[in-house]
This record gives structure tokens, C-alpha cells and sequence, in this order.
């Protein structure tokens, strides 16, 4: 079934994708003219041309750009750097307690790691760049299915049936509500380009952060009213994945209207939702994978949703962005996860042949990112040792790493957080183990892996587990629903981790902050998380390097949101008004 991903996002009408080949520089998002492409052109395949351009909406989630791993559309100093999940990343994990990129000298990197950035940050300019370039594309499509192209002279049941168009419209309004929900996480008040926003008429910024909220998550709520019930074909995002993103609106809709809006009512409403939808199977019939490490595993795409076979009632990944290794190359998301943290030298008694990439199924290991000390605390290790079995693969001082960060640009200076690899799991969904002959510990993975330069392993973007999550968030702490249910939705995810299981009175703030940590790791939700339970800005809570202190420091409020970047102003003939603070 997974390779239908080179069909899916590499479709040979790919490079036709009307007027998206680049939104660089100066952030253009200006709607395109699709007449650019002929109808004489379109007549020759229009199914082809509009399943490559339909593709081009997923494809701009897993790739830089269209000519490989070193290619990307948009200006970046680093193409790697601009794939969209490792985007995300950079804004929502180095800035975090969790993860430290040891490279200072990367352009603009080390300010996120020290949470000092400013509106010239180029890191910042390409992460709003990669955000509204996707938008962009999605925009396009749907103007172009919706409105456009059936004034070719073809006849558009040559695209697909009406039903068939209507849902891949559906799908493009959703992943451009993933992209705007990263916007209002991320930016706040943005721009709104949309895609009934006029052929070269410059889209305005929105008139609040609250404005753009309501308006994406009225069109998503509309989608999700009217989607498919039916499994989605691998590759494209199913029922599950849309409710799942309104679960992540709604519980962080506080924080994205300014307090103006509360909504964990239904937050936890579109939570039990897709909870009941896969109660039966998996981890205690919670619908969850036995395994967690399996869920980041190489042949990860059997717990996708709407996959079938033995496993699937363990369909635990509600939304992902699927990874082949040739067809969909590039230095981001799940590549970058495994890559960053295994490193590639030899001959250096510490590492024990632990550090080794071929040890995860890769060829390539950069050794550029590790734990702070705080993060690493949360798993109670105990000379390097922890029953959690979510850091299973954690390189302690059992391997020669220690957990403390007194500088944060050398590598063993923290454990190394290994979650992610390219080694496949057994048939039964665990993963293999077998014990190391040099040190006598036991391992995960395969003594002799297949390596690849890049890897297979699908990028988990929404898990069930954080569906669960979010609703034990909206009984415990806002009031909705059975504390019951909270008590039994956490300790599906510590009984799997093999952790004690919590009672009613354990369900604190910072307790389920906590275990937020420990769960989601690496998934691009920890300064989300930190923003919402008040406890990213200010000195309240500290960890190594915050403030660019070694100790951490109180930061200002204003790092609660990124600036709009210093270009998109300038370039910009529409008035902006900057994020307060900057």
C-alpha cells in the first residue's frame, strides 16, 4: 500500500502546479492567474493535471521542493531547514525545555535556542514564508477546481466524479486549516489569503487574531460536516484527521482569541468523537498501538489511519505525512528527527557503537541536537536508567552522556532523545530487540539494519494518544465531563509506558503538562503546550539556556508569539501591525 505515495505526491502532472513555484523573497502571497496553463494543455490530461496539482497540497507538507533534498521553493539558507514539519519544529521545540541544536553558527538557529529572536530572524522569515507558500497552494487548487477549470471545454467528469472533486476540495480547505492553525499558534494575527481573495488583490492582515480564528475554524467545521465517512487511501487525510485538528483548535482556542473565547465543551465533544470511534482494538481496546516506539518505526504507515490487516485496530496516527525514501527525499521531517540525533563518527570510546546512524536504519547521522536537563528530568532517570518505556532508546550516561547542559553546543553535553528510526517492527506491531554484545544492554532495532540515506518512516502529525490528552486537559482542569474518563484516558498512555498508574487527585496542571512531555515528544506541540499552561514566558519555570542564560532566565511576554518578519512588512504595500513587543 505505501507505495502509492510516489503516485500520490510525485504525480507526473507535479511540475504543472499552477503559479506556485516560488513564493520566496518577499513572501508574495499574491493569488495566481491559473490561465497560464492553456486549455489546450489541460484538454491533453486534465485528470493528470489536476491530480498533480491536487498532490502538490500534500506534497507541500513532505518535501522542500520538487528537484530533491537539496531543492526547496522558497529562499531559505538551508533547503533542509524549509520543509514544513522541521519549520514547525524549529518554532515549536529548540525554543523549548525539550530540545537544544548544538550548531551556533547556523544562521538565526542559536536565537531560537536562547529565546531571544527578533523580527529579522531569518529563521522567523522562513517559517511565515513556508506557512503561507502551503497556504498558497491550496488556495490555488481550490479556486482552480472549484472555479476555473471547468471553463477549459472539458468536460470535468474527465477529473473525477462530483463527489470525487467535492472531497479533494474538502481535503485542500483542511490542510490549509493545518497550516493557518500553525499561523495562529506560531504569528497570531496574520494575513488572511483565502481563496476568494481576488486575482492580484494583496491580501490584508486580519483584523485580529481572534477574526482569523473564527474564520478557519467556521470553514473547518464546515469540511468536517460534510467529509467522507469512508477510509481515505493512504497518503490522504481521512475524517479522523480533520476532527483531530479542531480538537487542537478548540483546546487552544483561550489562547488563539486572547481570552476572549473558551471552548474545551467542544474540544472534549469532537475529542470523545474520535475516541468512540476507535474504542475495540489496540492497548487495552483503547485503540492505541501496544508499542510506542513502533508508532516511529520504518513501516510506521500500518498504524495510519484507515490502514488494513491484523493491525488495523491499532490505526493510532490520525494524521501523518508520509515519508518514501527516494520518492519523497528531503532533510526534514522524519529524515531530520532521525538523522539530528544519531551521530555519524567513529573511533570515539564514548559513543560505544551507540550513536551509530546504521544502529536506526539510516546511513546518515548528524549528531546536532540533544536534551536539556530539565526535559530529561520528567522521565525519572536513575543513573541514566527509566522504567518509561517511552525513552527506551535515550543515549545516557550508560553510553557516555550526561544529562546536564553547562554549554548547550556540544553534544554529549545532554542525553540524546531517540524516538524516531528507520528499522521495521515485528509483524505483530512491536518493535525487535536483542542484547548488545559489547556493553551487555538490551537494544532496540536489528543488530545489522538495512540502511538508507533517507528513511521511511512516516511523520506522525496528530495521534490518537493526543486526542486522549486533550480531553483528560478539558475534565480535569476546565470542567467538562467525567473525571472518571480522565483517569482512565491517562493511564491508557502510562499503563503502555509502563509507568505507576495516576488517580483522580494526581491529575494536576502540572502533572498532565508533564506527561504531555513525555508523550509527544519530537511532535511539534511542546511551546504550544508551554504557551497555554503559562509557563513559557516569564521565570516561573526555568530550564538551561532559556534567556540565553546557561541556568535559564525570565524571558518577556512578547516571545509568547513570534514578530511578523521585518520583510514581510517592508514588502508589503498593505499596512501591518507588528506582534506587541517587537
Amino acid at each position: 500500500m505505501k507505495s502509492y505515495i510516489s503516485k500520490f505526491l510525485m504525480g507526473v502532472a507535479l511540475a504543472a502546479t499552477v503559479g506556485m513555484t516560488s513564493c520566496t523573497g518577499d513572501l508574495d502571497q499574491l493569488p495566481k492567474d491559473p490561465n497560464v496553463i492553456t486549455p489546450q494543455d489541460f484538454a491533453k490530461d486534465p485528470k493528470g493535471y489536476v491530480s498533480g496539482f491536487f498532490a502538490k497540497c500534500y506534497s507541500g507538507m513532505a518535501v522542500s521542493g520538487q528537484q530533491g533534498a537539496g531543492n526547496s521553493e522558497i529562499s531559505s539558507p538551508d533547503a533542509g531547514m524549509s520543509q514544513y514539519t522541521r519549520a514547525v519544529f524549529m518554532a515549536n521545540e529548540f525554543t523549548t525545555d525539550e530540545i537544544a541544536w548544538i550548531y551556533s553558527s547556523d544562521a538565526g538557529v542559536s536565537d531560537f535556542v536562547q529565546t531571544r529572536w527578533s523580527a529579522g530572524n531569518p529563521v522567523v522569515d522562513l517559517i511565515y514564508s513556508r506557512l503561507y507558500t502551503h497556504i498558497a497552494v491550496c488556495n490555488d487548487f481550490i479556486r482552480f477546481l472549484r472555479d476555473n477549470a471547468a471553463g477549459y471545454g472539458v468536460d470535468l467528469d474527465q477529473v473525477g466524479t462530483e463527489q470525487e472533486r467535492n472531497q479533494m476540495l474538502l481535503e485542500a480547505r483542511a490542510l490549509r486549516a493545518m497550516s493557518y492553525y500553525n499561523v495562529l499558534d506560531i504569528f497570531g494575527r496574520a494575513v488572511v489569503a483565502w481563496d476568494d481573495t481576488p486575482y492580484g488583490v494583496e491580501p490584508v492582515q486580519a483584523e485580529s487574531r481572534q477574526a482569523l480564528y473564527d474564520k478557519v475554524v467556521a470553514d473547518l467545521e464546515d469540511v468536517l460536516a460534510n467529509f467522507s465517512n469512508e477510509k481515505p487511501v493512504y497518503g490522504r487525510i481521512g475524517k479522523d484527521a480533520v476532527e483531530a485538528l479542531l480538537v487542537r483548535f478548540y483546546l487552544n482556542a483561550e489562547i488563539f482569541t486572547n481570552g476572549a473565547e473558551q471552548a474545551y465543551d467542544k474540544c472534549l465533544a469532537h475529542a470523545q468523537n474520535i475516541i468512540n470511534r476507535h474504542q475495540g482494538g489496540g492497548y487495552e481496546n483503547s485503540g492505541l498501538a501496544k508499542d510506542y516506539l513502533s508508532l516511529f518505526c520504518k513501516n510506521n504507515h500500518i498504524f495510519v489511519a484507515g490502514a488494513t490487516g491484523e493491525l488495523s485496530a491499532q490505526n493510532e496516527i490520525l494524521w501523518n505525512v508520509p515519508q518514501e525514501f527516494i520518492n519523497t527525499e528531503s532533510y526534514g521531517a522524519s529524515s531530520f528527527l532521525v538523522m539530528a540525533v544519531a551521530f555519524g563518527g567513529s573511533g570515539n570510546s564514548m559513543e560505544q557503537g551507540f550513536c551509530d546512524p546504521s544502529w536506526y536504519g539510516t546511513s546518515n547521522g548528524w549528531g546536532c541536537m540533544h536534551s536539556r536537563q530539565q526535559f530529561s528530568e520528567k522521565f525519572n532517570f536513575v543513573q541514566g536508567n527509566t522504567t518509561d518505556k517511552r525513552a527506551l532508546l535515550w543515549l545516557t550516561e550508560k553510553a557516555g552522556w550526561n544529562i546536564t547542559n553547562d554549554t548547550y553546543d556540544k553534544l554529549q553535553d545532554g542525553y540524546l532523545p531517540l524516538k524516531f528510526t528507520n528499522v521495521e517492527c515485528n509483524p505483530d506491531g512491536s518493535m525487535p530487540m536483542y542484547r548488545d554484545e559489547a556493553t551487555g544492554l538490551m537494544r532496540i532495532g536489528l543488530p545489522d539494519p538495512v540502511s538508507t540515506s533517507f528513511v521511511d518512516t512516516d511523520m506522525p502529525v496528530i495521534r490518537l494518544a493526543e486526542v486522549y490528552l486533550a480531553a483528560v486537559e478539558c475534565i480535569a482542569l476546565h470542567g467538562q465531563g467525567n473525571i472518571a474518563d480522565a483517569v482512565k484516558y491517562i493511564n491508557y498512555l502510562r499503563g503502555r509506558a509502563g509507568v505507576p498508574a495516576w488517580n483522580a487527585a494526581e491529575l494536576t496542571a502540572d502533572n498532565i503538562l508533564d506527561e504531555r512531555g513525555r508523550e509527544l515528544y519530537l511532535e511539534n506541540v511542546r511551546r504550544t503546550d508551554l504557551v497555554r499552561f503559562g509557563k513559557f514566558t516569564g521565570d516561573s519555570y526555568l530550564w538551561n539556556w532559556k534567556g540565553g542564560q546557561s541556568g535559564g532566565a525570565y524571558i518577556s511576554d512578547r516571545y509568547n508569539l513570534f514578530p511578523i518578519p521585518t520583510n514581510v512588512i517592508a514588502s508589503s504595500n498593505s499596512p501591518y501591525e507588528q506582534n506587541p513587543g517587537y
